[in-house]
């Protein structure tokens, strides 16, 4: 598709305004959730998972319906008849479910800026993936860029000396370490879940919403028996909807809707505008961390951490043409 026309590049630009809005959105929204003090109990991040699996799965299901004048024949001939292409996607579920928990206790113990710059790390999990499971090889610039970007991490967690008595800093260093670890989880589990999902995709000429469906159908299973086991005693208690809020539901929707109108979108953005949206989100949410969160202070570690993670987004993206004319990419 040639971006030449205005229309096309009006189009480009709004991908690229679409890109940093959600991802920036979610990721502050989430954090200013979980941190929001309010009388009464706190929403279970587990029934968050729920009510996002639900509308998602209402809002493909439409999105179906529609393509199909309003016919359940497609579902029932790629869902029901189809088991074994069903039964693919538990496991892609599965994982999804679990990332998507572990978001939640990142964001219940990282600032929006660290968290953003560390979950990059997916790329890195991703491209492993791709090599051992998919058999793509990786150019040099992008084995460069996975060395910019594990350094860029490593910096932006470098400990560093902070404030307060003994306990308090055994305290945030506990935190600390419950936020990286939720991170790195949760970039396993997005990189594996995602090249697998990949696979299935490549492997089968179904619609990307019926495939959102079947994932959505098992990580709702998976995300009822997460909530009942962890919290299952809160959930008898107070309900599933215990603690909902104005900013709970947006974070439900962000989550929910946040992946769908990416997927369409997508193929408005290449590469390096998928690159500057990274930057962006990067760059909004340390200034709103600061200035509005206020539970974010930068050092000299974290910019130049930062600096090499968005260094190492472009790097990575970028495109070399072998002499012999095909194309390395992942």
């Amino acid at each position: 598709m040639s971006l030449s026309s205005p229309h096309s590049a009006w189009l480009k630009y709004l991908s690229l305004g679409v890109l940093v809005l959600q991802t920036t959105s979610l990721v502050l929204t989430m954090r200013y959730s979980r941190t929001l003090k309010e009388d009464g109990p706190r929403y279970l991040a587990s029934s968050a998972v729920v009510s996002a699996e639900l509308l998602k799965i209402l809002a493909c299901t439409l999105l179906v319906f529609k393509e199909n004048n309003f016919s359940v024949r497609l579902l029932k001939e790629e869902i029901v008849n189809k088991p074994v292409e069903t039964l693919k996607l538990a496991i892609p579920a599965g994982i999804y479910t679990l990332q998507n928990n572990l978001l939640y206790v990142a964001l219940s113990h990282l600032d929006a800026a660290t968290y953003q710059v560390t979950y990059q790390l997916k790329i890195f999990t991703t491209a492993l993936f791709s090599v051992s499971m998919l058999g793509r090889r990786l150019g040099f610039y992008q084995w460069l860029s996975l060395v910019f970007l594990m350094a860029g991490v490593t910096l932006v967690q470098w400990p560093t000396e902070s404030e307060g008595d003994t306990e308090q800093k055994v305290l945030s260093a506990v935190s600390q370490f419950v936020g990286l670890m939720a991170v790195l989880m949760a970039c396993v589990s997005s990189g594996f879940a995602g090249v697998y999902f990949e696979k299935i995709l490549k492997e089968t000429k179904q619609s990307v919403w019926v495939r959102n469906i079947q994932l959505g159908l098992f990580g709702l299973v998976f995300g009822l028996v997460g909530m009942l086991g962890y919290d299952g005693q809160k959930v008898r208690e107070l309900g599933m909807f215990q603690g909902y809020n104005t900013i709970t539901c947006t974070v439900v929707a962000l989550q929910a809707l946040g992946g769908l109108v990416i997927a369409v979108v997508i193929k408005y953005a290449d590469n390096i505008l998928k690159g500057f949206a990274t930057s962006l989100s990067i760059i909004l949410s340390t200034l709103i961390s600061y200035f509005l969160l206020e539970d974010f202070i930068p050092t000299r570690l974290f910019f130049l951490g930062a600096l090499l993670v968005v260094a190492a987004t472009f790097l990575y993206s970028h495109e070399r043409k072998p002499a012999n004319g095909s194309t390395i990419k992942v």
